[in-house]
């Protein structure tokens, strides 16, 4: 009899730690979509309302402002990602929104060179796409890690590629480069939500996990944006 209570006893305790796990890791995944989430919903807001200034516009665009706006996102996610162990939480948090901002600011384009009504629904397949991609990258029981290398190189060539056209103004490598961008940052979004669930294992408490939390919502971000790019140009009307 004592022997029974103490094997009830020691599965009700790893149904406990289980369940304290599963609660553990929805907080850590809803962290880091909420992050996502208020992330794109600043570049979105950001876009907009400069694409509502011809000022704006004017600064931007048509001043060799440009680069510095077209390049500061990139600089944002190098300093982010060899800087992110260093700073704090606070800090990493500041960064992310700031990055956030200026991809908005590069951005504004798309309210000009496409229509509203358009923006409005890629953004929504992009949504649902995105949505069926992550869950399914954090529900299926398949190690997607040997995806990782293979979509890396498919992002090395969508760079190369997207550099040499242009020069070339092809605009059947545009289309090749286009419907190879969507597959890759499809993959990559079930793989970077795998990739972030496992952290979780190893994750830290206090400002150790919240930094994670940042740098997958960044991952995700990306995934996001980018799709979304690409599939502007298949189904985006232009103004």
């Amino acid at each position: 009899m004592a022997l029974g209570d103490r094997s009830y006893m020691s599965q009700a305790q790893t149904q406990a730690r289980a369940g304290t796990y599963d609660e553990g890791l929805r907080k850590y995944m809803l962290g880091v979509y909420n992050y996502m989430t208020l992330a794109m919903g600043i570049t979105g807001l950001v876009a907009w309302f400069t694409a509502q200034s011809p000022t704006m516009l004017q600064t931007i665009y048509g001043t060799p402002l440009q680069w510095v706006v077209m390049l500061a996102p990139l600089g944002f996610v190098f300093f982010l990602s060899f800087r992110v162990h260093k700073m704090s939480a606070s800090a990493a948090q500041i960064t992310f929104w700031l990055f956030a901002a200026a991809m908005g600011l590069s951005l504004a384009y798309i309210f000009v060179a496409y229509t509203g009504a358009s923006v409005a629904r890629v953004f929504f397949i992009t949504a649902g796409a995105f949505a069926g991609l992550s869950l399914f990258g954090y529900t299926t029981k398949k190690d997607l890690s040997g995806l990782g290398s293979f979509l890396f190189m498919g992002l090395i060539g969508i760079i190369l590629a997207s550099l040499v056209n242009l020069f070339l103004a092809s605009s059947a490598l545009h289309f090749v480069i286009s419907v190879v961008g969507v597959l890759v940052f499809a993959g990559l979004t079930a793989y970077d939500t795998q990739q972030i669930k496992n952290m979780y294992y190893a994750a830290d408490s206090g400002e150790v996990a919240t930094k994670k939390s940042i740098m997958g919502a960044l991952r995700l971000y990306l995934d996001f944006l980018n799709m979304f790019l690409f599939l502007l140009q298949f189904f985006g009307n232009r103004e």
